[in-house]
């Protein structure tokens, strides 16, 4: 339960800390990086006020395709530009022409390198939301196509077009991909569509997170399930108190590869790996190499589970290093009004 709510809080923050980004970005730092957080905040609760997943799903719909829009709008700027604008080690063409290559460059660390599987992990766990998507459902047994569909694009998305933003950016690629644009205006074009899908995925996130309170505060109540001023004005306030602890946290980490890193370590070690092989095990238990298939999926787990206790060993101490090493080297500090736009 703890595990549950320190993820799903956390990833809010982060969601607090892109819409930041995205409005200093686009406003050019109009404001202190901290209201634009307070102001993200508040549209995050507004929007995180109807009680059932119903409305969420109509805005996921929109949120995806702004989210398509924006990596279409990425790779289509990226491919006609005449060159990006800067990565990590150093402004165009201070690190030479653009090239991409399959191996770390020379002089990368394991930290750096352990980072990079932690923010590619982050990705491809979603399954701490599914209990709560399949309980509203009006059709539980049709979730197994939804996720055969989410496996499918997930696979294109996060293969396909960083492959495609890489072959242009190479070296000089920076997270998110959008900060390496060379042109601004083509940069704040696509960005601008991401501050929808990073709002209704917080939203998301908060709707799973206040009901897991929610229903535990108020049992078989009937607050919790009818308009009553108890059971509206509670979740009101579990929302704000969500979004609150959310705050702090983007306040508070540094940078968005770190919330990443932190989260995949922490958390997605269980719930996307050490989670299914200790169920595995609790399923077939007794009789785990009954049979060559079956004995193949015991090897199979026993694997997965090396790789969550890896993620959640090394990949911990990387993802921590990687914060001291970024407050150390001249980061905001906490509650800054320093300028975060990408």
């Amino acid at each position: 339960a703890f595990m549950l709510l320190a993820n799903n809080i956390i990833l809010i923050g982060f969601h607090v800390l892109t819409g930041a980004k995205v409005l200093n970005t686009l406003s050019d730092h109009s404001l202190c990086t901290v209201i634009f957080s307070v102001i993200t905040t508040l549209i995050g609760i507004v929007m995180s006020l109807p009680r059932t997943l119903n409305h969420v799903s109509f805005m996921s719909m929109f949120s995806a395709f702004c989210m398509g829009i924006a990596i279409l709008l990425f790779l289509i700027f990226a491919g006609i530009e005449n060159a990006p604008l800067y990565g990590y080690g150093g402004d165009y063409p201070s690190l030479g022409e653009v090239r991409t290559y399959a191996f770390p460059q020379k002089g990368t660390d394991w930290v750096a390198c352990m980072n990079a599987v932690l923010n590619i992990t982050f990705l491809w766990v979603p399954q701490i939301l599914f209990p709560t998507f399949i309980s509203e459902m009006e059709k539980p047994q049709d979730f197994p196509k939804a996720l055969a569909v989410l496996a499918a694009i997930s696979t294109f998305l996060f293969i396909v077009p960083p492959s495609i933003g890489f072959r242009y950016l190479g070296q000089y690629s920076t997270a998110p991909a959008f900060g390496s644009l060379g042109d601004t205006a083509y940069k704040k074009g696509s960005f601008a569509f991401v501050i929808v899908p990073t709002l209704v995925i917080g939203v998301i996130y908060a709707n799973v997170t206040a009901k897991f309170i929610y229903f535990r505060i108020l049992g078989t109540s009937h607050h919790a399930h009818s308009n009553t001023a108890v059971g509206w004005g509670l979740w009101g306030a579990v929302m704000v108190f969500i979004w609150a602890v959310a705050f702090i946290f983007a306040e508070v980490v540094p940078s968005m590869g770190d919330f990443l890193s932190l989260l995949g370590a922490a958390f997605d070690s269980f719930f996307g790996f050490i989670f299914f092989a200790v169920a595995y095990w609790q399923l077939y238990k007794g009789r785990l190499f009954n049979g060559v298939g079956r004995s193949v999926m015991t090897v199979i787990h026993i694997f997965v589970m090396f790789c969550g206790l890896f993620l959640l060993g090394p990949g911990l101490y990387a993802a921590v290093k990687a914060i001291i090493a970024d407050y150390s080297s001249g980061t905001k500090p906490a509650f800054s009004c320093a300028n975060v736009a990408i």
